[in-house]
């Protein structure tokens, strides 16, 4: 009784395929995961401005691609740079790391809108706005408005008390060019995991 090896090229061969294969498997997944990170980023909540709509330390998925085909609306949460941060890479964004300061906050006013804090309410073209996501009753500014230009958006945090947003000359009115993206979902941890829903203002005439 013989046994017969297979030919030392043919196992070579073998190999040679099983390395192909593995590289292709590889370069694969990288492009599924740049192109992945192409239209989306991770990143961490700190702080308390947006209370009670996130929590510092959860986790969340920003949409890149949204605003590529449509205009910000009021209503939406967005992640920006300010003026005075250092924007965070791609690399990042994958890694659910923040640039230096990148802020979340929703957005209140659009281009054309008329916005203004009046005994603790906010106003957009004159109307009030009902806002049910606030942890509590909003300070005064003293009538202050803004006039929101083209190509500009009037964010403000939930936690208004808290937050610094469009009302601090620091940060003052966002441009189109500070947006990240529109936030999707928070992901982690795993037990607070919920697709974000964006607000809408019914008592607002809707934006041409």
């Amino acid at each position: 009784m013989s046994t017969e090896e297979a030919p030392p090229s043919r196992r070579r061969v073998n190999w040679r395929s099983l390395l192909v294969e593995v590289v292709e498997t590889a370069v694969m997944a990288a492009a599924i995961f740049f192109a992945v990170n192409l239209v989306s980023a991770r990143f961490r909540i700190d702080g308390a401005s947006m209370l009670d709509t996130f929590r510092a330390g959860e986790y969340i998925v920003v949409s890149r691609f949204s605003y590529w085909y449509a205009d910000p609306q009021r209503g939406e949460i967005v992640v920006f740079v300010p003026p005075s941060s250092t924007p965070g890479s791609m690399l990042d964004g994958m890694l659910g790391r923040a640039g230096e300061t990148d802020f979340i906050k929703r957005v209140i006013g659009v281009p054309g809108d008329t916005v203004q804090v009046r005994d603790g309410q906010m106003f957009v073209n004159g109307t009030p706005l009902v806002e049910p996501y606030l942890p509590e009753p909003m300070l005064d500014f003293g009538g202050r408005f803004w006039e929101v230009a083209a190509d500009q958006l009037f964010v403000l945090g939930d936690n208004r008390n808290y937050s610094k947003d469009s009302r601090d000359p620091e940060v003052g009115l966002v441009s189109r060019a500070q947006i990240v993206g529109k936030v999707w979902a928070v992901y982690f941890p795993l037990d607070s995991w919920r697709r974000v829903v964006q607000f809408v203002y019914p008592e607002l005439a809707p934006v041409p």
